[in-house]
């Protein structure tokens, strides 16, 4: 992939303890209910800032463009350079909901470029990889980061990517399950080079940004988690999670 300067659009460059996120305990009790149909209609002409943050070469760049244009280009990309964007539409419960997802430089010397987006946006994917221990270690860090920089109702899901190379794998499924539950954020497991779960990491967090857009003040949050379990036992295609 071709270095992706700051600001430019994607598409145009494809050839420590965090207690204040959502307790455990409430997130059972969210969990445990559904709240009601609200009677508002969805605005689709909404535009939701999503970012994809992680270490450095977990997959977020590819994991984008296999989202964007449902495929994998081996050996192209280069470490992201900055900021870059790209513009997507999907549809949840048959209404178009607009995604403006950023991805992020993983590397230290971006780290401030990247606080920077993490005030509007309204989701978060934050991505390790499951071949890498260290990866994965870092994740309290940016769950740390992403709690002082993010507004505090921020969408967030956990992905272990690369689950492709269950061979290298060095980081078990429940071991990520553990701590996404410890932080109560929905996890799944993902691969960017052969599509597993891509679509429904978004599509989830879609269809979460278009009922919080339309939810009365009393419903409860957090419905993602039972459509994203849900979503994953009727799958049959990730026989080696």
């Amino acid at each position: 992939m071709e270095r992706m300067e700051s600001m430019e659009p994607i598409s145009a460059l494809y050839t420590t303890d965090y207690p204040e996120i959502h307790p455990e305990e409430s997130c059972r009790s969210a969990g445990s209910q559904l709240g009601s149909p609200s009677a508002l209609s969805y605005n689709e002409d909404l535009m939701h800032k999503t970012i994809l943050v992680g270490d450095s070469g977990v997959g977020k760049t590819s994991l984008l463009v296999q989202f964007d244009q449902g495929k994998f280009i081996p050996g192209s990309f280069s470490a992201t350079v900055g900021i870059g964007f790209t513009n997507k539409e999907v549809t949840v419960d048959n209404v178009k909901v607009k995604l403006q997802i950023w991805d992020t430089a993983g590397q230290e010397r971006f780290r401030s470029v990247t606080h920077a987006y993490y005030r509007d946006a309204q989701a978060l994917l934050l991505l390790y990889d499951i071949t890498s221990k260290t990866s994965f270690d870092n994740i309290r860090a940016w769950l740390t980061e992403i709690h002082e920089y993010a507004q505090r109702d921020i969408v967030i899901m956990l992905l272990g990517n690369k689950a492709d190379m269950a061979g290298e794998r060095a980081i078990k499924r429940d071991e990520g399950e553990n701590l996404a539950r410890e932080y109560c954020v929905p996890f799944m497991e993902t691969s960017a080079k052969t599509g597993v779960n891509v679509e429904l990491a978004f599509i989830s967090v879609a269809k979460e940004l278009k009922r919080r857009a339309v939810r009365r003040p009393d419903e409860l949050t957090f419905q993602i988690h039972q459509y994203v379990e849900a979503e994953e036992q009727k799958s049959s295609c990730c026989s080696y999670f």
